[in-house]
């Protein structure tokens, strides 16, 4: 059963992805995984593309937590294994950095299933909510806590990167903000020449808040106009010239390949953004 809310017509137009484009080749995340001493059932999968398969998972006990799986699927013959340990360990090790935050989900540890640890998986607690959307009305203390917990992060020597995916920041049912996904998330001295390229990351990240700030609470920076708030770093400039070619390449070869439809957005996917999946599921 297609774990979608495509609406049928779409569901029916498109195709799962080909093992080339799935972290897991031809198989999906593990229906049952041991973490921590705890066996858990998969509930939801909330994506699988090129890069990992992420899915929800509920224990007897009513614990909850979220896998991801990352990549082991190969490329046209050269192993990808490698990537996906990496990927797990740094992804964890973040998240340990940041284990007393309380807008982060903390780390759970170990994957394991059959009885094997899962090198290429990391795990942590499922918070409750869901992807901010743009049609969200987020409360008056939601972009403070927000913008504390990405400044402690900033002076402990860590850059986000990835801020600039609304879907990265939950909504908690409890109404709070939590920033998940830590995938691209980078820990870089504060000196030298790694100190100067943390420090373009952190004012990337400062940017990308500012942007999504402006949009539900325009008036959050006071007198502050928004061309002020707003202006675009030269390196996010730069940035975009390579970014945006490459994203068109890459829903071309989907469109291509019966993934998607029409221009290749993520919606069209069976498996799309959890944050889309949400509003079209509204």
């Amino acid at each position: 059963m297609l774990d979608t809310a495509l609406p049928k017509d779409s569901a029916k137009s498109v195709k799962i992805r080909p093992a080339l484009f799935r972290a897991l080749g031809k198989s999906e995340a593990p229906e049952t995984v041991e973490v921590g001493g705890t066996t858990y059932q998969r509930k939801h999968l909330f994506k699988h593309d090129s890069w990992a398969a992420t899915a929800h998972y509920g224990a007897a006990d009513g614990r909850e937590i979220v896998c991801k799986f990352n990549r082991r699927q190969s490329i046209l013959g050269f192993p990808m294994g490698w990537l996906g340990r990496l990927l797990a360990s740094h992804e964890a090790h973040l998240l340990k950095m940041l284990a007393d935050l309380p807008n982060v989900p903390p780390e759970s540890g170990a994957v394991m299933v059959d009885g094997k640890i899962q090198k290429n998986a990391v795990a942590h607690a499922f918070i409750p909510g869901q992807p901010l959307r743009k049609e969200d009305k987020p409360g008056p203390e939601f972009f403070k806590q927000l913008e504390a917990t990405l400044n402690e992060m900033h002076r402990r020597g860590i850059a986000y990167v990835d801020l600039h995916k609304r879907e990265n920041i939950l909504v908690g049912d409890d109404g709070k903000p939590y920033m998940i996904d830590f995938q691209i998330g980078q820990a870089l001295p504060k000196w030298g020449p790694l100190g100067f390229v943390l420090g373009i990351l952190q004012q990337s990240d400062a940017y990308h808040l500012r942007k999504h700030i402006l949009h539900f609470q325009p008036d959050y920076f006071g007198d502050v106009s928004e061309e002020e708030a707003l202006k675009r770093p030269l390196w996010i400039r730069m940035h975009r010239m390579v970014a945006v070619p490459f994203r068109t390449l890459r829903r071309r070869l989907l469109v291509l390949f019966g993934v998607r439809t029409g221009h290749g957005a993520a919606e069209t996917e069976v498996f799309p953004e959890e944050g889309i999946r949400k509003k079209n599921a509204a």
